[in-house]
């Protein structure tokens, strides 16, 4: 059947095809899912550059209890301990399902998962695949699960926006192919469109991680939460490639050591240490940066030595700057990675606007808090989905298709505009930030917003959200706020966005 003769009544759209959009996808089966994908099926999404794993309580002396308990620790006072533990109960059985579909995890001699350790996680909980590829292999054994399900048809466009019905449902998509843009109605929409990393000059996300189902969604008039909350990845590889590979957390959790040029070690009297929550390795490394030092991963000697087999991926990337991890300690800098902020939704990933589920990085669901733990980000997104699939299947089939109205669109971006985003974004809005700088940077992204960047429109979110929180809370840190307020989440809604602009301007 032709994607566009499917009836509305039927049609659920999927917008994005990382792990999140496919698992979604699947877990719909057999309901009619149109996905859509801005590149080939598996090219250009976060997930396939996932190194570390996926965190799941499979070991005999873990459960899934503890696990929740990490991520509370990490979340910093605004992880929701019932997500937590909800979601840490559908580890194993995620992990069970990505097999059934072939992904191919790396295991002991005796047929037992390999497990790894990654920072501020108190057991070896890390399912890894091939060795650092963990997210290639899901991605790609997600692939083809899609590709052979029937009632998965896959359409390669660019989201211009949603529409909604004369009460204010989502109803569908605009979307562009070849120049020509076209609406598309369905009974539900789901966005799975990933972060915000490509707004920053340094970053590990693709170019395309600009935040459109964000805006998207707010322009919908869906409510938006913590959108300060942007993790920078301690470990990006400064070799001077954009994006930047990383070197993943787990190669800490084997022993490498975050050292000087004069080989001290830079987080030495840091509790933790180098295996600190990523928010306080990233402050270390951005800290001793500032003072003039440089920063490398110690992988010297064994690690390094048998870096090929047991993180071929980062070993590849080494190869590729002329690092020989065995002898060369490998030069690295924080960079955006992970938004713990976006799309406000409840436990089964519904949106505040009826009709709009969102899954994965995009959404907001309470598990982050303000500080991700590594590896819950595949996940949560391969938790949640099954989640949405139900609820959307026990929503109400849309009635008509009464007055659609597209919402305004989502433009492209003119190259040197954003090159000015980026650098705005990085300089005020990133790793350390303070009242100055983020006042600077909303002046200078209101004007860019006006003339037209709708980057620049979710960069100013989030720097308003940043200037409003006037504390250090986990990923957000403000030197002229060192300390914390009572917890507190942060939500943007039309009405609160009108008011936090008024503060603004005042």
């Amino acid at each position: 059947m032709s994607i566009f003769a499917r009836s509305p009544a039927d049609r659920v759209i999927v917008v994005g095809a990382g792990v999140a959009g496919l698992a979604t996808a699947l877990r719909l089966a057999p309901r009619p899912v149109t996905l859509i994908t801005a590149a080939p099926l598996g090219a250009g999404t976060a997930t396939g550059w996932a190194q570390g794993g996926i965190a799941a309580a499979m070991a005999a002396d873990d459960a899934p209890s503890l696990h929740a308990d990490d991520t509370l620790a990490a979340g910093a006072g605004l992880t929701e301990p019932d997500v937590a533990l909800r979601v840490a109960e559908a580890g194993p059985g995620v992990i069970d399902w990505l097999v059934t579909l072939g992904t191919g995890f790396d295991r002991e001699a005796d047929g037992a998962l390999a497990l790894g350790l990654e920072a501020a996680h108190s057991r070896r909980r890390i399912v890894r695949a091939r060795g650092d590829s963990t997210g290639r292999a899901v991605l790609d054994a997600l692939v083809r699960a899609s590709q052979a399900t029937p009632s998965i048809e896959i359409l390669v466009a660019g989201l211009h926006g949603l529409m909604q019905d004369a009460d204010g449902r989502v109803c569908g998509v605009v979307c562009e192919r070849d120049g020509v843009a076209f609406r598309l109605p369905a009974r539900a929409v789901v966005l799975a469109t990933g972060g915000v990393g490509a707004l920053y000059a340094s970053t590990t996300n693709p170019r395309g991680a600009l935040g459109r189902g964000l805006l998207a969604a707010a322009r919908a008039g869906a409510a938006l939460r913590d959108l300060e909350f942007v993790q920078f990845h301690p470990t990006a590889i400064a070799a001077g490639r954009d994006p930047m590979p990383l070197a993943t957390e787990a190669l800490r959790g084997e022993g490498a050591r975050l050292i000087d040029e004069f080989g001290a070690p830079v987080m030495a009297g840091i509790e933790g240490g180098d295996l600190a929550p990523r928010d306080v390795v990233a402050r270390g490394i951005f800290q001793a940066l500032g003072r003039g030092r440089t920063v490398s991963l110690d992988t010297r000697g064994r690690l390094g030595a048998r870096m090929s087999q047991r993180f071929p991926t980062v070993a590849a990337l080494c190869a590729e700057a002329g690092i020989d991890p065995a002898v060369q300690a490998i030069p690295v800098r924080p960079a955006a990675h992970y938004h713990m902020g976006g799309i406000l939704v409840d436990e089964v990933g519904r949106s505040t606007v009826p009709g709009l589920w969102a899954c994965g990085e995009v959404s907001s669901t309470g598990l982050h808090g303000a500080n991700r733990l590594a590896s819950n980000s595949l996940l949560e997104a391969l938790a949640f989905a099954p989640r949405i699939a139900e609820s959307i299947g026990d929503a109400p089939t849309l009635a008509s298709m009464d007055r659609p109205v597209p919402l305004p669109e989502i433009r492209p971006e003119d190259a040197a505009v954003l090159s000015d985003i980026r650098g705005i974004m990085e300089r005020d809005v990133g790793v350390v930030r303070d009242e100055a700088g983020l006042l600077q940077a909303v002046a200078h992204l209101t004007d860019l917003s006006e003339r037209g960047s709708d980057a620049a429109a979710t960069g100013l979110m989030i720097a308003r959200a940043a200037l409003d929180r006037r504390e250090s809370r986990g990923a957000h840190w403000r030197s002229d706020y060192p300390g914390q307020l009572p917890a507190r989440h942060s939500v943007v809604t039309p009405a609160a966005a009108s008011a936090l602009q008024e503060l603004t301007d005042a």
